[in-house]
């Protein structure tokens, strides 16, 4: 995918608070790690992954902040929600490395949201079928991932 094509599309959030990717994902993927069922509540989850910047948020002084991870409350992540309606708006990084939408959580349009390449913490332990839709499978981040730099 085209990261510098135009994504003023990719807009998220709520009545309150707007979420826009000036970019597109530089990691996009469905998740199958514990957190994200915990968090969603869905058995997968479409995840994509922001350079720090290129998500922008119009409000940021109207999001409440909480641990991502709840066994890790200390952890990089921040779920943010709206502090009016309490919808799910993004992931933030505290380290400022990237900034995370779910697509089909945090408001956007799903169907004009890029699919995602890949499958991400699969673990065949767990009991159910490993995916088969033709994308690649992996027990972390596709191998070629890095980590931006945090700001």
């Amino acid at each position: 995918m085209n990261r510098e094509a135009k994504m003023a599309e990719l807009s998220g959030g709520c009545a309150h608070v707007h979420v826009t990717a000036l970019h597109g994902p530089i990691d996009n993927h469905i998740c199958h790690c514990n957190v994200c069922k915990g968090v969603t509540g869905q058995q997968t989850t479409h995840v994509a992954f922001f350079n720090y910047g290129d998500l922008t948020v119009d409000h940021p002084e109207k999001l409440a902040r909480q641990p991502f991870n709840k066994d890790n409350p200390n952890g990089p992540l921040e779920l943010c929600t709206c502090a009016d309606c309490g919808a799910a708006i993004m992931l933030d990084d505290k380290q400022k490395r990237i900034r995370v939408a779910v697509p089909n959580v945090m408001g956007y349009d799903v169907a004009g949201f890029p699919a995602a390449s890949y499958h991400a913490f699969y673990d065949a332990s767990k009991g159910y079928a490993k995916p088969d839709d033709g994308r690649p499978v992996y027990e972390g981040l596709r191998p070629e991932f890095v980590w931006p730099k945090g700001g």
